[in-house]
């Protein structure tokens, strides 16, 4: 680990994540000759065991102090071997845009204007504009707004990030994520002010898709056209309830593809998009669930699968999106093996009244199963090993608290 290096060649820089995105990058990118500097506040990090890790620089973490954080990114951007910024967090993805023009002063940032960016961080606006692309998606409403609940029904917050440009009540140095979901037993009004306490702002309500099967479609766009469009069904997540993937496979499916093709069409969206769906178990509809403006939790098993999106990103950023090919394989499948444990954990953890918990021995065998016949895994690379014995040491430290840990999607 370098601290303050510099470098004669091109440079990536990267922040740190506490999901494989940031290793899946430097993999990626460093094999290619890019050396890469790797942003953190933290003291450790999976990315820094990685032998693809060239440099780390300190920063302020973004979650205490945002103008902080914003100011030591600009630092980096400022160096001249420096050419663009992976955004991997929400709270990437806000200052690159948010702060854009200040950043293109020295980088090139395929990222969406501020504008496109909180039509998808604020999920009542990406609603709207879901219906308008014609795109299926949940009955979206605020809580004060439903009059019918005897459906099932579930909460989450509002805004993929919270900050002061979605709430003024915040300052402008303050941000925050939430992951929590809330379950409604079908027929019953919850406590709306407790709701709110739960979730800090109003979160939104949202009826219940049924049937299970989740997908992803990873994107990159250039205004408003599509450079490289991924899709994968996620077998397991790490909460049988729902969340970010623990075992995915590749899949092409027309018209899943053409749902998010419309609407990021529909936004003329320009950078990464990481758009979630749930396929409806009557009607066989793809419902769109959320859009993340960035990489995503399962970057690694996307580029093990042949959609090599960091590299992407970089052509785009650096004038070479013609030589983009977003050709990948199919029926491939990648595992995150701590998001299996949490999976499997979750079971224990987590109740809902409109999933319904798989059996422990099933669940145990299928995990088995499926790590038999497709060997492929975010961290554990033999060419590459010190990620994988980096996270399994602060997964010994964090098992206290697995059932309460905010993975990102």
């Amino acid at each position: 680990m370098v601290e303050g290096s510099t470098s004669d060649g091109p440079s990536v820089a990267v922040p740190v994540t506490n999901v494989p995105s940031t290793v899946a990058a430097i993999r990626s990118l460093g094999p290619l000759g890019i050396h890469t500097v790797v942003l953190s506040e933290k003291s450790t990090s999976q990315a820094f065991a990685s032998k693809y890790c060239d440099e780390v620089v300190a920063t302020a973490d973004p979650h205490a102090d945002l103008l902080a954080y914003r100011d030591d990114l600009l630092d980096v951007a400022a160096r001249d071997d420096v050419r663009t910024i992976v955004p991997v967090r929400e709270v990437d993805a806000y200052v690159l845009s948010r702060y854009r023009p200040s950043f293109e002063r020295h980088v090139s940032l395929p990222v969406p204007d501020m504008a496109a960016l909180e039509r998808v961080h604020d999920r009542l606006l990406l609603a709207e504009a879901a219906e308008a692309a014609g795109v299926p998606v949940p009955d979206t409403r605020r809580p004060v707004d439903v009059e019918d609940w005897s459906r099932d029904l579930l909460a989450k917050s509002r805004y993929n990030l919270l900050t002061s440009t979605y709430d003024d009540s915040l300052a402008p140095g303050e941000s925050a994520t939430s992951d929590q979901i809330d379950h409604f037993e079908t027929g019953v009004r919850p406590d709306l002010e407790s709701l709110r306490e739960r979730h800090r702002v109003e979160p939104i309500v949202q009826e219940f898709v049924p049937g299970g099967e989740e997908y992803m479609v990873a994107a990159l766009y250039d205004s408003g056209d599509p450079l490289a469009v991924f899709q994968h069904r996620q077998v397991r997540g790490t909460r049988y309830t729902g969340s970010g993937g623990a075992y995915r496979e590749s899949v092409s499916i027309p018209e899943l593809g053409a749902v998010a093709t419309d609407l990021l069409g529909h936004l003329e969206w320009n950078g990464l998009a990481c758009l979630e769906y749930l396929r409806h178990e009557t009607t066989g509809e793809f419902v769109l669930a959320e859009i993340n403006p960035r990489m995503w939790q399962s970057l690694a098993s996307t580029v093990a699968m042949g959609a090599d999106f960091p590299r992407y990103y970089w052509q785009q950023a650096t004038g070479r999106a013609d030589e983009i090919d977003p050709a990948y394989d199919l029926g491939v499948g990648c595992h995150w093996l701590k998001g299996e444990l949490l999976h499997a954990l979750s079971l224990f953890r987590f109740d809902s009244p409109h999933v319904e918990r798989p059996g422990y021995a099933e669940t145990l065998r299928d995990i088995a199963v499926s790590t038999y016949r497709h060997p492929r895994f975010d961290y554990l690379s033999l060419d590459d090993p010190g990620p994988f014995v980096q996270d399994c040491s602060t997964l010994l430290d964090e098992l206290p608290a697995v059932p309460n840990l905010e993975i990102q999607v």
